[in-house]
């Protein structure tokens, strides 16, 4: 009897043993695999961390990348917002309000006047949208935050949010007015920068200080009026060029800020 009951006992121990090992062995095994996973987590990062670097972090564009690149002249929407819509939210101006009238006004900055001339006729959306800006003083205190001195893309980008080139997801609209199909943008061209939507235009625009070709292959830019007299001060800002060495698409060394923009 007591030989029945050692025996029992014994078996019982070696299957809780078996019991421990078997649970030793898959948590083992569990480790393995985690490890496994979070090497190759690691892995997918770092090549990520990489792809960004060269394609978001290059400051020194060669010259051919500068002229066929479109962010040289289209605003920045954080990441995460939703896509512009196809039309435009009640707060954006009607084009009724500049449309058939051609404005003329001022753009003041700190490195002297730059007189202009609207078309409201070729670009009623647009101009209508500026009239409202300027109207307002949203303009005052922004700045001209990039310029291109490529040998065929020369312009001057002003009136981002932050004053970096970024945008206001809740302020675009479209579409975009009066492209022209050859992407020939003479200079003293007024023209409006967007993102990659038709309807992606914000507050920010550009002026082509000399005779400028821009890819169209997204639709073109809206040239909304001309620069009638004080180019030269933005010929005078290109001359000085960007703050980034070695580049030809940056930040003006010549800082660049807005005291107002008048339109009558």
């Amino acid at each position: 009897m007591a030989a029945r009951r050692e025996n029992r006992d014994m078996r019982r121990r070696v299957a809780r043993m078996e019991a421990k090992r078997a649970l030793r062995q898959d948590q083992l095994r569990r480790r393995k695999r985690d490890n496994v996973i979070g090497a190759s987590a690691i892995a997918v990062a770092v090549v990520a961390g990489v792809l960004v670097q060269l394609t978001v972090f290059n400051s020194n564009p060669t010259p051919s990348e500068v002229e066929k690149v479109r962010s040289g002249i289209e605003e920045s929407i954080p990441s995460g917002q939703a896509s512009p819509r196809a039309t435009n939210a009640a707060h954006i101006p009607s084009p009724d309000l500049a449309g058939g009238r051609v404005l003329s006004g001022t753009l003041s900055t700190n490195q002297g006047d730059i007189t202009v001339e609207l078309d409201g006729k070729a670009a009623p959306q647009a101009v209508s949208v500026f009239k409202s800006l300027a109207d307002d003083g949203f303009f005052k205190g922004k700045n001209c935050h990039r310029l291109t001195t490529a040998p065929s893309m020369g312009v001057l980008q002003c009136g981002s949010v932050d004053g970096k080139g970024g945008g206001d997801p809740e302020f675009q609209w479209g579409p975009v007015e009066n492209s022209p199909a050859d992407g020939s943008y003479p200079a003293g061209t007024i023209a409006v920068a967007r993102g990659q939507s038709p309807f992606s235009n914000g507050t920010q625009f550009f002026i082509a200080y000399k005779d400028s070709t821009i890819p169209q292959d997204t639709g073109g830019y809206t040239i909304m009026g001309k620069v009638s007299g004080g180019l030269d001060v933005v010929r005078r800002i290109a001359e000085g060029g960007v703050t980034e060495t070695g580049s030809q698409d940056g930040t003006p060394k010549m800082a660049v800020t807005i005291d107002a923009l008048t339109l009558d």
